[in-house]
């Protein structure tokens, strides 16, 4: 019966007349449409941009549109939702890049932007480092592309804001290119060459790739030797999570790359099988990687960190680590806040690609005239305080791939997850900073910060925006000489930082020191030209 039944639908929808294209005022039509359904029922979105600047940025759309084309419009469209910089609120990738894509994977690894994958006819491209798109140098074209993307942060534009640099439509909607072309060039580097090379466009479905990463097949290459495969890419396709024991080190290490429940097995079950392998053998180490896990259901966290709080054993520090990444997010995201939250884990790898606290949970309004589906996000997720809040969580320690490490197949975050000795470092240097702060250790704190913001294992904390915060949170709870203390001792280390002079004079203000608050701030001012 459902075999008939989706026969008859094919052959209905067959017989269904092309969508015909709709004037330029029904586009118009479609964008007030949209303007006073998020003021109307999401008017809460308005936290990283103002319903006064939204309305502007829409109202310039609205008198652009009798002079674009289509495509500029819906690449419009999908600029004006990514304007509230959450990943949830956008309007799907494929509506943008209905007119094609290039044959190309791109990622971005710590030294540079690498083509990780091509179809076959290209493979003369395969592995060269992307140096201009169309003539424009790569950091500019990223720049232009950035405001179509649905950008939570920096990490979450380097996991999935990448694929719009090879969307031609998106490529001329933003300037990269004068017209739409069906071909653009690309500026490569390659064994020490320099060269263009041409790429014409193929449909979004010829693509070939699993968790950004391309999976090979009879007309797709990749730059990474696939004779041997390093355990956070292993089954990629095939499962979610997976463990694997590693006898030698007395190590477990799991992989989870989706909150949601696999056909084959459901989480619970799957948590379920993993702590009763852990309880009946001899583990000392727990490895957990999440760095591929882009979200799916937070309901099904609570098993795991239940079962870690009930194994004091593992769940320790210099035990337990933690793995995350620039596809981290959504679901992987509020499961990363408890591990945080709850848990003794060190966390190792990129920052997330989600905000801390964040709207997710879309709903689907589809436009009336041209029928684009735009997805607003409805529910606050809010699983730190407010003052704990970030754009993304930081590991303890940053470690991210090159090129070259990942085309051999190895896997330095693991490297290190493996290697470090916890009981020689400082996991936590903002809060061992809060503890000599609280205990009164001023000259201590003082060298230890000196110290500490010039190891490199440290490089990758914004200590000047933590400071900044917490200087913040000191003002607001009304302690002065904190604040002060904390300002004065920031414009030692970062002298060159605006934001901290306008802390420090805001300090000094509501301290009744109003001439030195008035240097402060022409300070700042000074900085910011």
């Amino acid at each position: 019966m459902k075999k008939t039944t989706t026969l008859l639908l094919l052959l209905l929808f067959s017989q269904l007349p092309a969508q015909q294209p709709i004037s330029k005022s029904q586009w118009q039509e479609d964008l007030r449409f949209l303007q006073q359904k998020i003021h109307k029922d999401h008017s809460f979105l308005f936290k990283k941009i103002t319903p006064v600047q939204w309305d502007a940025e829409v109202e310039e759309l609205y008198q652009q549109i009798p002079n674009l084309q289509e495509h500029e419009i819906k690449v419009g469209l999908s600029r004006i939702i990514s304007l509230f910089q959450y990943g949830h609120t956008q309007i799907p990738f494929s509506t943008v890049v209905e007119n094609g894509v290039l044959p190309v994977h791109l990622y971005h690894f710590k030294d540079g932007i690498y083509i990780e994958g091509v179809e076959k006819t290209h493979r003369k491209t395969l592995g060269a480092k992307v140096l201009k798109v169309a003539g424009i140098e790569i950091k500019e074209a990223l720049a232009k592309i950035r405001p179509v993307v649905p950008v939570e942060n920096d990490q979450y534009f380097k996991a999935y804001g990448l694929r719009f640099l090879t969307v031609p439509s998106v490529l001329h909607a933003q300037k990269v290119t004068s017209k739409l072309e069906n071909e653009i060039i690309l500026t490569l580097e390659k064994n020490g060459e320099t060269f263009e090379y041409t790429f014409p466009t193929v449909p979004l479905k010829k693509m070939s790739r699993g968790f950004d990463f391309t999976i090979p097949n009879e007309t797709w290459l990749s730059v990474r030797n696939t004779n041997k495969t390093p355990l956070y890419l292993k089954y990629l396709n095939e499962k979610f999570y997976f463990f694997e024991y590693l006898s030698d080190t007395k190590t477990l290490y799991v992989r989870q790359s989706s909150v949601f429940n696999h056909d084959s097995e459901t989480l619970k079950d799957f948590y379920k099988r993993l702590f009763k392998f852990i309880d009946a053998n001899d583990v000392e180490k727990l490895i957990y990687d999440v760095r591929l896990n882009g979200g799916g259901n937070n309901y099904n966290n609570k098993p795991l960190i239940k079962g870690l709080l009930a194994r004091p054993k593992i769940n320790k520090k210099g035990h337990f680590f933690y793995i995350t990444g620039r596809f981290t997010y959504s679901a992987c995201q509020n499961l990363t806040n408890e591990i945080e939250n709850y848990t003794e884990a060190v966390i190792i790898g990129e920052a997330t690609a989600e905000n801390k606290n964040f709207y997710g949970d879309a709903t689907k309004v589809t436009l009336p005239n041209s029928k684009i589906n735009t997805y607003l996000s409805f529910a606050w997720w809010q699983d730190m305080s407010p003052w704990e809040n970030a754009d993304a969580t930081s590991p303890h320690f940053y470690k991210e791939m090159t090129f070259d490490e990942y085309r051999t197949n190895q896997d330095p975050v693991l490297d290190l997850a493996m290697n470090l000795d916890v009981k020689d470092v400082i996991v936590d240097p903002i809060d061992h900073f809060t503890q000599l702060f609280l205990s009164g250790k001023m000259q201590q704190l003082e060298k230890d910060v000196a110290r500490l913001i010039k190891d490199p294992l440290y490089q990758h904390i914004p200590f000047e925006k933590e400071f900044d915060r917490v200087g913040k949170l000191l003002l607001k709870q009304g302690q002065l000489d904190g604040a002060l203390y904390i300002y004065s001792m920031t414009t030692k280390f970062y002298p060159n930082v605006p934001e901290i002079w306008k802390g420090l004079g805001r300090a000094l203000e509501a301290s009744g020191k109003t001439k030195e608050a008035k240097g402060a701030f022409v300070k700042a001012e000074q900085l910011s030209k």
